[in-house]
């Protein structure tokens, strides 16, 4: 098996992708987090000290997915056509589960992107509510579903 991000002096590179073909790719990522009743409901009911924790990890999980390519060492910086986040209240665990989609027409993947996005909206979430509860945990942040590209379509 040939390593992508090795040359052939084993130094590390970026894969180079001039040749391939552009196609529109999709990427979809999810995670939770999990809390105590009374930081669910705080944020729930917007009585965090922080303000409004729900509106800001979306942004976040928006301004994550745009900063990938800075903060993930062979990503490509990618011009991102559209970043959609998707919260939904899980009152049973208590917690949140943050949904991202990436999209673009390009010749790379947009896999790293969502996953990013959701990984920051959801330690934003925690930033914003640690004052209550510091036992929080992020858990089953994955890849649900992309599509595009050569490898085609993946569906958890």
């Amino acid at each position: 098996m040939e390593l992508t991000h090795l040359d052939e002096k084993e130094r590390p590179k970026m894969v180079d992708v001039t040749a391939k073909e552009e196609t529109v790719r999709t990427a979809v990522a999810s995670g939770t987090i999990r809390m105590s009743r009374e930081a669910y409901e705080m944020i729930v009911s917007n009585q965090t000290k922080k303000g409004p924790v729900l509106q800001t990890a979306v942004i976040a999980a928006i301004q994550g997915a745009k900063q990938t390519s800075t903060l993930i060492p062979m990503c490509h910086p990618l011009m991102l056509t559209s970043v959609k986040v998707d919260v939904t209240e899980l009152p049973e665990l208590p917690g949140f589960r943050l949904e991202v989609t990436a999209k673009l027409t390009g010749r790379t993947g947009v896999e790293m992107e969502a996953l990013t996005g959701a990984s920051v909206g959801l330690l934003t979430i925690y930033d914003m509510a640690k004052a209550i509860d510091k036992s929080m945990v992020i858990s089953d942040v994955r890849l649900e579903s992309k599509t595009g590209g050569k490898s085609g379509e993946f569906k958890r």
